[in-house]
């Protein structure tokens, strides 16, 4: 190749390093956000993960417990959620 095209074909390299650049920043500036955006789920997958953690060791608390009427403590349960639900 003659050294007249490898004298053209430097302003071309230069812009392709460039693009490069930008299409790289680019990309890490997607990666940032796609973390945000899981750590964020992960915080609302985590409250949700407590209340039904709660919910289950209430049931089991019923269960276990004999001195007391079980289906009286579901149905306080139950007029306690909606009370939840409402506000």
């Amino acid at each position: 190749m003659p050294i007249e095209y490898m004298v053209l074909m430097l302003p071309f390299a230069g812009m392709a390093i460039g693009v490069f650049a930008i299409w790289t920043n680019h990309q890490q500036k997607m990666m940032d956000k796609q973390a945000k955006i899981s750590a964020e789920k992960a915080a609302q997958y985590a409250v949700v993960n407590q209340d039904l953690e709660q919910r289950v060791r209430v049931l089991e608390r019923i269960v276990t417990d004999k001195g007391f009427d079980v289906s009286m403590q579901i149905e306080d349960l139950r007029d306690n959620s909606e009370k939840k639900e409402l506000n």
